[in-house]
């Protein structure tokens, strides 16, 4: 049998980079010694390269939306904007301040003088690698805030590399949040969370992907009857 029988695929590759190209980028942007089209333009040049490599090795299923500035539970945060209120969204496509104020805080803030803090940040099932942790309320609103697992899916078919867009499951999403009043459980947010998933899966079908890639990590530990 040969080796076009079978169908090869990849979590991804490390999107720091191989010379850790993200992170110098990063750290040029935040201190103000290049602009946002420089940092998006070191980010499209990663991704490119990225698939690009998987390609040559004879990856056959290469996922996309595996990027991130950050880390994944912010960009889904984001996505279905879940924004508190201190960092002055209003709506529309999430500015990318607003994504690294939600990341990092902000001396200045996002329309204000005195800066934001940071969201709280905590280990990712008990491994050394971090996420920003969602904040969600009773009154919790979703709607589609980043086109971001759109656009990269689109960014990779332009360049021949068909993907696998891989996103965050909304079970997951909401376990890993919190909110100021303990007595309130996220996951009671789900029915309102599931129409901008939908709407997500319907924009990337209609944009031609046939295999979309929902983690669910969540769901391999103890869980009750809710």
């Amino acid at each position: 049998m040969s080796n076009s029988s079978f169908r090869i695929s990849t979590l991804g590759t490390p999107r720091i980079g191989p010379r850790r190209e993200l992170k110098f980028a990063l750290e040029k942007f935040w201190a103000g010694k290049s602009d946002s089209e420089a940092l998006n333009d070191a980010a499209t040049g990663l991704r490119s390269a990225n698939w690009a490599r998987q390609n040559a090795l004879g990856i056959t299923n290469i996922p996309s939306n595996d990027f991130s500035f950050y880390d994944q539970v912010l960009d889904t945060a984001v996505m279905v904007g879940a924004i508190p209120e201190i960092y002055g969204w209003k709506g529309g496509e999430t500015p990318l301040a607003t994504y690294f104020a939600m990341a990092r805080g902000s001396q200045g803030g996002v329309g204000k003088s005195n800066g934001v803090p940071a969201l709280e940040m905590t280990k990712w099932f008990d491994t050394n690698y971090h996420y920003m942790v969602p904040e969600f309320s009773k009154t919790q609103e979703f709607t589609l805030a980043s086109s971001k697992p759109i656009k990269e899916f689109k960014e990779a078919k332009t360049l021949g590399f068909e993907t696998r867009p891989v996103l965050v499951g909304p079970v997951t999403f909401l376990k890993l949040g919190k909110s100021a009043d303990e007595s309130f459980d996220p996951i009671s947010l789900i029915d309102e969370l599931l129409p901008v998933y939908v709407d997500v899966l319907r924009k990337l079908h209609a944009s031609g992907a046939t295999w979309i890639q929902m983690d669910e990590p969540c769901l391999v530990l103890d869980l009750d009857d809710a």
